[in-house]
């Protein structure tokens, strides 16, 4: 017989958050810098927010849940 499956490593799940939020801000700051280029229909002061939420969320976010996610010293 085989054994049964271990409990799912958490680290899994927590890399592809990280690699989700990190898709998303690139995303947030491209869509943020066609906005401001006027390539849609809304004013393109409303990029420059985008782009800045979108790189605080690409560089800041992860790396603040890294921090939270981080296993206690011994």
């Amino acid at each position: 017989m085989t054994a049964p499956d271990p409990a799912p490593d958490p680290a899994i799940a927590r890399f592809a958050v990280v690699s989700l939020v990190r898709l998303s801000g690139a995303l947030f700051v491209a869509v943020g810098l066609a906005v401001s280029a006027g390539r849609f229909a809304v004013s393109p002061v409303v990029g420059w927010p985008m782009v800045l939420g979108g790189v605080a969320l690409f560089l800041l976010v992860p790396r603040a849940l890294a921090r939270r996610w981080r296993s206690p010293r011994p």
